[in-house]
């Protein structure tokens, strides 16, 4: 009989609020395609996990609730020296969004962001005029979900949840309302598929539970070279990553964010389903 690696995917606790299931069930089929047995450990207390060859934090929602956690599960993981994929530099590195500075000095096209320790009314005037924008978003540097982003207005108040907290300011990028966002997906350094991700009506947040939607997109070589770039930063090369990119007022694109431990990977978009997927988590055993 061949060998049939065990991996875990770390998962939430049962009592979390968004439905994770369905897109558990399409990466877990992804994987046992690839002959893999897969098992489920929640992330917030996976007990012992030393007899696994492999473990994946693909859905490790909502560690930004609770970062002290995910630092620790971190922080163990690599202090047992256990076999984690995005390996644990990666994902502690892609864990806060202060990466995109390093991006950007690379000369990586990335969204313009500002850090600001403790927002303020001066705090985010001064990082409005920097960035030249009338309409600004914040965002936690260690966020997901969109949980605490906001748009706001000229003039408009900050919001209670972000005032005196540290917070990155961005322009609202026009593309994202225009055109929508786009997610590119890699496995072991290969494209495998892409997609669009528009807003609702009214609203500026793509995630499906705000009412955006998503449709396959046929990436361009310049959209793919771009997600090359950034992913190229990272401190080792991701098994599986999502670029997540906008355009701006001109159509140029620009790094959002890169999604490297619990990314929906909406393989039912990827031409294989997920084969390709399964196979580079395989290869990394």
């Amino acid at each position: 009989m061949p060998f049939q690696p065990r991996v875990a995917i770390l998962v939430p606790a049962p009592d979390y609020y968004e439905n994770w299931q369905p897109a558990f069930a399409r990466k877990a089929a992804a994987l046992s395609g690839a002959g893999l047995i897969v098992e489920q450990r929640m992330w917030t207390d996976p007990g012992d996990l030393s007899g696994y060859d492999l473990i994946l934090p693909l859905f490790a929602w909502g560690y930004q609730r609770d970062v002290a956690a995910w630092y620790a599960l971190l922080d163990r993981l690599e202090a047992d020296a256990l076999p984690v994929v995005n390996p644990v530099p990666v994902l502690r590195w892609n864990s806060d969004k202060a990466y995109l500075s390093e991006l950007a000095a690379k000369g990586i096209a990335v969204v313009p962001t500002i850090e600001v320790a403790a927002l303020d009314d001066a705090s985010l005037a001064d990082a409005r005029a920097q960035l030249g924008a009338d309409e600004i978003v914040i965002k936690p540097a260690i966020s997901g979900g969109a949980d605490g982003t906001h748009r706001i207005a000229p003039g408009g108040a900050i919001p209670a949840d972000a005032r005196g907290q540290r917070r990155l300011v961005q322009p609202l990028m026009p593309g994202i309302l225009t055109a929508g966002e786009f997610s590119l997906f890699f496995f072991a350094g290969q494209f495998s598929h892409a997609i669009v991700k528009r807003p609702a009506a009214g609203d500026f947040r793509v995630q499906e539970q705000f009412g955006g939607r998503e449709t396959p997109w046929e990436a361009s070589d310049a959209a793919q070279a771009l997600a090359a770039a950034a992913l190229a930063a990272a401190p080792a090369p991701p098994v599986y990553a999502r670029v997540d990119m906008v355009g701006d007022a001109a159509g140029t694109l620009h790094i959002m964010e890169l999604e490297l431990i619990e990314p929906s990977l909406f393989l039912h978009h990827a031409p294989d389903q997920g084969a390709a997927f399964g196979h580079a988590v395989y290869a990394a055993i």
